[in-house]
């Protein structure tokens, strides 16, 4: 049985009544929505930068060459399949919440702005810039980096900040909640969340500038999420016995 300061006696606790069938629909939707996700970030990042470039400029150099397509596809499928994905995350709230209200409320909190920022606030605007800098390399070379700069502090960096805050919030309160038995998951299953899933992909730019290697690291936040829903879809049989 849980008490209200979240301790848990040993051998007493009640399995907490959830609706599992609701929560394996969530969990399978939002891993169609991590791949939705995953082939926008292949597109854009599908490409080599140029190692004769340093810095910001050199990673920005691989769009340069970006089809204006592939940058509406991008910015397009992200649009929808981010906030998807965020309302997906109510699977795991509902997971958390007949064992701590404190920690529910905290993850709840992270998905609320992780819904709000993620997509019209980071994706889009990335896009944005990435859009245009490939045209101000075309008009003026020799400002076109400084412009983008300029362009992405107004239109990225505060929408940028502000998911991040409640990523963090979202992150740790979700690596807790499992790692202190909070859920009917193992502890261990703590594993299947989203900064695992991105530590595992950037491990690939250990292989260099390729663009297979680019374009799955631009994708490590989508894996991540795929990392977590595929994960605990595989152990939900374990967590509903």
């Amino acid at each position: 049985m849980v008490e209200k300061d979240d301790t848990i006696i040993e051998g007493k606790r009640e399995t907490a009544e959830l609706d599992w069938p609701r929560i394996r629909h969530l969990m399978k939707l939002g891993l169609i929505a991590g791949c939705m996700n995953l082939a926008g970030d292949l597109l854009l990042g599908y490409g080599v930068s140029d190692p004769s470039q340093a810095g910001l400029a050199g990673m920005l150099s691989a769009y340069v060459r970006l089809s204006d397509a592939r940058i509406f596809w991008s910015s397009f499928l992200g649009f929808i399949g981010i906030p998807l994905e965020g309302l997906c995350c109510f699977a795991i709230y509902r997971l958390i919440k007949p064992y701590s209200e404190k920690h529910a409320h905290l993850y709840r909190s992270g998905i609320i702005g992780y819904v709000a920022f993620a997509g019209c606030g980071v994706h889009v605007p990335c896009l944005a810039s990435v859009f245009f800098y490939k045209y101000m390399m075309q008009a003026s070379p020799e400002t076109a980096l400084d412009a983008a700069v300029r362009f992405g502090a107004f239109f990225l960096l505060p929408g940028m900040v502000a998911y991040s805050i409640f990523w963090f919030i979202q992150s740790v309160t979700h690596i807790l909640a499992f790692s202190k038995g909070l859920t009917p998951y193992p502890k261990w299953c703590w594993i299947f969340c989203i900064p695992v899933g991105m530590v595992i992909t950037s491990l690939f730019n250990l292989f260099g500038n390729q663009a297979w290697v680019n374009a799955i690291t631009a994708g490590w936040i989508s894996i991540g999420n795929i990392w977590m829903f595929g994960g605990l879809l595989f152990m939900m049989r374990k967590a509903e016995q």
